[in-house]
């Protein structure tokens, strides 16, 4: 980065700040979720004062900033591109995840920061798709909506511009970075005037609505949103009383009293006017609210247990459900600092961490899952398009390609919770 640059962090805020006036405009209904669950923060805050330490201030303003969107692409190109831009901003992919066992034609990546103070600065994330075509049945739509998809260009020219300066100086100036977020903006806006006329949009739509809704508009609207509440249940309880209707469950882990990994729900998708490209008017329906909880990230010990209970239909009272239990059975990530005014004794070594730990030396808290749910995206898929399958083949996790098309592997979501945690340590006893 040159000494003229902002930070990609900066961007990263800026863009979030600006994709959610956007949506607030296009769907007001949003604006009253943020309403709701900034209430219900603050009603649980009142109730529970200590949950964020009051040497971590930002932990706050973290809440109060957190969201994260959702995008769908048509194609490889697409996907690279967008890799790009998410770069610029100092977001990366994170995790492959296929939603095609579910009956969600599609595999995804989500583009995040990665470095821990950059995640407090803005946490925000896009979990992005990729249309999977393969998956489409009747070889005819399958080639039309692949020269459908080839014939747009979801970027405009300016973004891409800005994308390659961003690339060939090491970063932005304070003037390009407030002109990369006006124009980035552009790709993810919706567009009520569709690409296609009416009979390929239902003959999309037939086979299943993710394809229709990806293959038949000028860009990868934002479908959705998502502020991030401390008390998912009680949103989910108000929702009606504010003339919102939410999805019948909540996706994800049971209530507990230690949250784990991710909980979501969303008010139901919105039925749109669009018009076609023969001045056929018609309903299309994509885009919705969503809340997020977010709770402890899991080790591989622990997401092999949760992902077996989960599989089994089983009680999960047999995941334990408090932090000693938990750390002590190694199932999940924690970061370890100290107590305040605590020192650690000179000598003291990693061996003795139990002890410093048990003579309140050290702090242990949850590191928060940053990451996503293969089977709750899913169903909030398929809550917001319809529950039907459509016309397409179940498909089989294929992790190369989608890296292929990406231009780059995904990062490891376990590696970079285990980095986080290990450097907690290491600061711990590097300050004695």
């Amino acid at each position: 980065m040159n000494s003229h640059s902002v930070s990609p962090d900066s961007i990263r805020d800026a863009f979030s700040k600006a994709m959610s006036a956007m949506y607030q405009q296009e769907v007001p209904q949003y604006g009253t979720l943020l309403q709701i669950v900034c209430e219900v923060n603050a009603h649980y805050l009142q109730q529970y004062p200590d949950t964020f330490t009051p040497d971590n201030p930002l932990a706050v303003n973290r809440l109060e900033v957190e969201r994260h969107g959702a995008i769908r692409l048509g194609s490889a190109a697409e996907l690279a591109t967008m890799r790009r831009l998410f770069a610029v901003m100092g977001m990366y992919p994170v995790s492959y995840y296929d939603l095609s066992a579910a009956g969600v034609p599609v595999h995804s990546t989500a583009f995040r920061a990665v470095d821990e103070a950059a995640l407090l600065y803005n946490p925000f994330r896009v979990f992005t798709s990729l249309l999977r075509l393969d998956l489409i049945d009747d070889l005819s739509l399958r080639e039309q909506a692949s020269q459908i998809l080839a014939q747009r260009d979801i970027f405009s020219p300016r973004t891409r511009a800005l994308i390659a300066v961003a690339e060939r100086d090491g970063g932005l100036t304070a003037a390009q970075a407030e002109e990369f977020v006006s124009e980035a903006l552009k790709t993810f806006k919706w567009h009520s005037d569709a690409q296609v006329d009416l009979a390929t949009y239902e003959a999309l739509l037939n086979h299943h609505r993710l394809i229709a809704d990806v293959v038949s508009f000028k860009g990868p609207h934002i479908n959705h949103l998502t502020p991030r509440t401390l008390d998912i249940d009680r949103v989910q309880a108000c929702m009606p009383d504010y003339h919102i209707t939410p999805k019948e469950v909540i996706e994800g882990p049971p209530r507990r009293q230690v949250p784990i990994l991710l909980r979501q729900t969303s008010f139901k998708a919105l039925s749109e006017t669009i018009t076609f490209t023969d001045a056929a008017a018609g309903k299309h329906t994509a885009r919705f609210g969503e809340i997020e909880q977010r709770g402890l990230a899991l080790t591989p010990a622990g997401r092999a247990l949760y992902d077996r209970l989960l599989q089994d239909d089983a009680d999960f009272s047999a995941f334990p459900d408090d932090i000693a239990a938990i750390r002590q059975q190694q199932l999940g990530y924690f970061r370890y600092t100290l107590q305040p005014g605590a020192t650690v004794p000179a000598g003291a070594t990693i061996a003795q961490l139990e002890s410093l730990i048990d003579t309140d030396v050290v702090r242990v808290t949850p590191i928060i899952y940053e990451d996503f749910l293969p089977v709750s995206a899913a169903g909030i898929f398929q809550s917001n398009l319809g529950s039907e399958r459509g016309k397409v083949s179940k498909g089989n996790p294929n992790k190369q390609a989608f890296e292929q098309a990406l231009g780059c592997a995904v990062l490891d979501e376990f590696t970079l919770y285990q980095q986080i945690e290990d450097r907690s340590l290491a600061a711990l006893f590097a300050a004695r």
